[in-house]
């Protein structure tokens, strides 16, 4: 039984790696975060309803076209939010999936992260917290800062249970500020939405003078089957759910970021011994990871 699901993991991670053009180093994948979800992934790419493709058409989710309709009007609040300085990095470590963002520039303000909507988001920016109550395939959504310089490096993200819709509201309408999915590059613009899917890998950057700020959503992937909507929703709920990160005091902290607040210091023990001696710094990383397996196949 250990053995059958040692080889699920093995064939999973290799489907994940192989799928796409572009690919990080086999060395890189085996440590990311998309490897320890990369059976749970498989079993949703096996039964998606839409096509394996980096975008997809904006058409095939028509329950977005309020937030096309209606962008001005959240383009507003978000240009408040920025204004007052809302639209900010975590200062506490309590944000695991976005915190490497944050050294390059990136900035977000949570409007919901797989459950209610942040009291937060209702006190400050009602009118498009309104609007994404009223699109229950919306799981996530925040909105996201990309100034000039910035840029998010290569990566993929860790769940395959959602795309990733952005919606323009204040960009430099200009190919210099784009993001680029599997080697195909999209630039953002004002009133304009794309689909794609973010565990291909895909990075961004903004060269441009021009601040960029858009409407970061998830959006439930569609799949074939009731009973594996019903999976991807139960996983969502008890599983992304823990990852939710505050915008302040009457937000609340999810307990994997709960958790990763108290684990942080050992990740910057770790930082700084790959400064100092990268040998001895993948040694112990991968030594660590094959006594977990180890452990796995004999306990």
């Amino acid at each position: 039984m250990k053995i059958a699901l040692v080889l699920i993991f093995a064939l999973s991670i290799a489907y994940v790696h192989l799928r796409g053009r572009v690919r990080h180093k086999l060395t890189r994948q085996l440590g990311d975060h998309s490897s320890f979800l990369a059976p749970i992934n498989s079993f949703l790419y096996l039964f998606s309803k839409l096509p394996a493709k980096p975008y997809l058409p904006v058409e095939a989710f028509p329950e977005l076209k309020p937030l096309q309709d209606h962008w001005q009007e959240i383009r507003e609040e978000g240009r408040q939010l920025l204004h007052v300085g809302e639209i900010k990095k975590s200062d506490n470590y309590d944000d695991v999936g976005f915190n490497s963002f944050f050294k390059t520039g990136w900035k977000r303000f949570y409007l919901k992260w797989y459950g209610e909507s942040h009291p937060s988001a209702m006190a400050l920016c009602p009118r498009t917290t309104e609007l994404l109550q009223g699109i229950g395939t919306v799981k996530a959504a925040m909105f996201a800062t990309l100034p000039p310089g910035a840029k998010l490096v290569r990566h993929r993200d860790p769940y395959a249970g959602s795309y990733r819709y952005h919606l323009g509201l204040d960009t430099p309408n200009d190919d210099g500020c784009y993001i680029d999915v599997d080697g195909e590059k999209y630039s953002w613009r004002d009133g304009e939405g794309v689909v794609f899917d973010e565990t291909y890998i895909h990075y961004a950057a903004n060269t441009t003078e021009h601040n960029r700020i858009i409407l970061f959503c998830d959006v439930e992937r569609p799949l074939k089957y009731r009973w594996a909507t019903a999976f991807n929703r139960w996983f969502s709920r008890n599983v992304m759910a823990a990852a939710a990160a505050p915008n302040g005091d009457g937000d609340k902290t999810g307990g994997i970021n709960r958790l990763f607040t108290r684990i942080y210091k050992i990740r910057e023990r770790g930082k700084a011994l790959k400064k100092r001696n990268r040998m001895r710094y993948y040694l112990e990383k991968w030594a660590v990871v094959a006594a977990l397996v180890l452990v796995f196949i004999y306990i």
